[in-house]
This record gives C-alpha cells, sequence and structure tokens, in this order.
C-alpha cells in the first residue's frame, strides 16, 4: 500500500541519498548538490510554509518523494514534483498513487483550484502517470534547461480541480483494486 507522511526534520539524509541516485539525477533540473548546499536547501524548504512535502511510503517503508510549492499562492495554484528513490518501487505504480494522495491533499486541504507540473522530455514513465491521474499537456518548452552540457525540453501538464473531483473515483476505484492506496 502506498501511503504519504509529512516530511520532518529527520528525512534530510534520506532525501539526499535518494537525490543522488542517478536514476533520480537523471530527470533533475539541476545536478545533485553537494551535503552541505542540501542541508541548506532543506532548512529552507522546512521554514518555508509555502512549500509541503511528504515521503512516498510503500507498505510503510520510505519509497520517495512529494512535494507542493505556491500553497499559499493567491492564484491558488500549486508545482507538484515527486519522484520514487527506491530502485525497488519504481514502475509498480507508486508514482502514479502518490499523485492520487497528493491530489486529495492539494484540492482538498489547500483548496487549490490548479496543480501543475514540468517533466523533462524523455520522462515517459512520469508523463505517463501524471495522464493517469487526469492531467493534460498545456505546454512545451524548447531548450528550457541545461543539464550536462545538453539542452532539455519540458513538458508542461497540469489538472483543475474540477478535473480532479471527475476523474478521482475512476482513479481511485483503479488503484484500490490494484492494492496500490488503501480505500476511503
Amino acid at each position: 500500500m502506498i501511503a504519504l507522511r509529512e516530511i520532518t526534520a529527520d528525512d534530510s539524509d534520506q532525501l539526499f541519498r535518494w537525490r543522488l541516485e542517478p536514476e533520480v539525477d537523471r530527470w533533475m533540473y539541476s545536478s545533485p548538490p553537494s551535503s552541505t548546499a542540501h542541508k541548506v536547501w532543506f532548512a529552507g524548504f522546512l521554514a518555508d510554509d509555502d512549500r509541503s512535502g511528504w515521503i512516498i511510503l510503500e507498505d510503510g517503508q520510505p519509497a520517495g518523494s512529494m512535494m507542493l510549492e505556491g500553497v499559499k499562492n493567491p492564484q491558488r495554484r500549486a508545482k507538484l514534483s515527486w519522484y520514487v528513490g527506491e530502485a525497488a518501487s519504481r514502475g509498480r505504480g507508486t508514482g502514479r498513487a502518490a499523485q492520487a494522495l497528493g491530489l486529495d491533499i492539494a484540492f482538498g486541504r489547500f483548496g487549490l483550484r490548479k496543480v501543475w507540473s514540468e517533466v523533462v522530455v524523455g520522462n515517459e514513465a512520469a508523463l505517463k502517470a501524471l495522464a493517469a491521474c487526469g492531467f493534460r499537456r498545456e505546454g512545451y518548452l524548447r531548450s528550457h534547461q541545461f543539464k550536462g552540457g545538453q539542452e532539455q525540453d519540458v513538458v508542461l501538464l497540469g489538472i483543475l480541480a474540477g478535473e480532479w473531483a471527475a476523474r478521482r473515483a475512476a482513479v481511485r476505484k483503479g488503484l484500490e483494486a490494484s492494492k496500490l492506496i488503501a480505500a476511503s
């Protein structure tokens, strides 16, 4: 079963280890940070009430991370980002299930009207997971990212509160049938 729990100060080292994983780094905008840079970023994250984050749990064990940036945005829209840090949890629906749980929080607890995301072109697993939850492509940014000497294009995706409300039951039913999330 997939669940989310709030990120705490005790999660810093785990997040740093995941961030160094080649399969996680591959899709990030920047190169892996130094330990010192990570600690500065993490302290800033914890202190910023406009950001919220969760550890993705698979059967009670940490498997990845999910964050919302802009939860206090007056436009009531926030950016969703996530990754599955544990190799054994990849390709099993973990990200898709975590997104559904995250959307419930975004549109429920935070009362957002829109959630959006950015995905580096080529990250088909993330694009597929986002589409399964109802995200729609809204834009394409050519040569938007430069990493490792390579220009990368980025896909922008979004989902509106009403779209999630219309799709939520079907998405959750599929995830519940696959035993990825608990019945609500």
